[in-house]
């Protein structure tokens, strides 16, 4: 639920320091299929003259870290299974919508793709409404794999897709009910290896690697300083950390009733629906990723997200089963919105349990109580 409730708190924002990654996935798998071709990135073969300005540190380091990322990839391939529950939570109705597609060109009939799969996981957080949802749910799927650009880039495709659904659902709308909706958005797409998490608002995608939570997507508050810098350069502002005192967002689809937020000609306006990007090579050390809306995060931070599920899957290592223990785990800690949970998990196995070594304890007395030692014995033989 995004718009300003007097009754709801605005929730702090939570922090990350990731970072998109600007490459795409054909260049993602151009790079992995010659890493064992290319010499090393410090020292080029055409420049070997050069190799002695570099410390000698600096080249071992990055040979190891080369070896490393090689070692840890290796031939894994990602074995998708997916999983998703929603409660109404403590709201009188249920605006929250996902959608999970294991064959996205399979399932609208798109033929040029030979074997490789692309697979597309989203959770859509209306609010004022849910026709905003799930307009997006139904017809963002189509834009992406229509787009002339799928799959080679899919960074471009996701971005404009995004925006092109949403002056789409502005146009469609002939009922003002509808058009006052609107709804926050996060997908994450699998493409071979790669993973591309684009959001729109503050569901949030977090990825399990060994049991360490990696965030791959940032919460959009406006109070966030990058989000309020950009607000107030295209003449809103924030109030009490509400968009133009209304939205508690500062990125989403729909919401074209409000003035002063969107500009249908595209120039923009302090209201976006631009997502933000992050792609990543997937690993075997990566183990499942936790897609939610913004009332699952109310109570569980993203460490304890992935602490609960992995204890979950390490049990029964069913998804869907998982995704259900997460929602009503989060209502007995209280929470108070609509709830969605997507959970995708890379491998048929379950998690590995910890591996406590263990630890050998020398045993050594000292000479005060070697002696103690002596006289007992020396006392019980006489």
């Amino acid at each position: 639920m995004c718009v300003h409730d007097s009754e709801q708190e605005m929730e702090n924002l939570d922090s990350s320091n990731s970072r998109p990654w600007s490459s795409h996935c054909e260049m993602l798998h151009t790079q992995m299929d010659n890493f064992d071709k290319q010499p090393p990135a410090m020292c080029p073969a055409n420049q070997a003259d050069l190799r002695s300005s570099y410390p000698l540190e600096s080249i071992c380091e990055e040979n190891v870290a080369l070896e490393k990322r090689q070692s840890m990839l290796g031939d894994f391939i990602p074995k998708l299974r997916s999983g998703e529950w929603s409660d109404i939570g403590g709201r009188p109705h249920m605006e929250d919508t996902h959608v999970c597609i294991g064959n996205l060109a399979k399932t609208f009939g798109y033929d040029k793709l030979n074997e490789e799969v692309v697979s597309l996981y989203g959770v859509f957080d209306g609010h004022m409404g849910k026709a905003a949802a799930q307009y997006v749910r139904d017809h963002l799927p189509r834009i992406i794999v229509e787009d002339t650009d799928f799959p080679l880039n899919l960074e471009k495709v996701v971005m404009r897709s995004f925006k092109e659904v949403d002056a789409a659902f502005a146009k469609s709308c002939t009922l003002e009910t509808s058009l006052s909706s609107g709804t926050t958005a996060l997908t994450a797409m699998i493409f071979g290896r790669s993973l591309l998490v684009a959001n729109a608002g503050d569901c949030r995608a977090v990825l399990s690697q060994r049991g360490k939570a990696c965030e791959m997507s940032e919460d959009h508050r406006p109070c966030r300083p990058t989000e309020k810098e950009r607000i107030e350069s295209l003449g809103g502002s924030v109030n009490d950390g509400y968009l133009n005192g209304l939205l508690s967002v500062s990125r989403a689809l729909g919401d074209w009733h409000l003035e002063g937020m969107k500009e249908m000609s595209g120039g923009g306006g302090p209201l976006s629906a631009k997502p933000e990007l992050k792609l990543v090579t997937l690993s075997k050390e990566d183990e499942f990723l936790i897609i939610g809306s913004d009332g699952i995060w109310e109570v569980f931070t993203s460490q304890n997200a992935i602490d609960f599920a992995r204890r979950r899957l390490q049990e029964h290592n069913d998804v869907k089963l998982c995704c259900k223990e997460v929602v009503e785990e989060a209502i007995k800690r209280g929470a108070t919105d609509n709830l969605t949970v997507v959970v995708v998990s890379f491998h048929l196995e379950r998690p590995p349990r910890p591996v406590v070594p263990k630890v050998k304890v020398k045993r050594s007395i000292s000479a005060e109580g070697l002696q103690n030692l002596q006289c007992c014995l020396k006392n019980s033989n006489v």
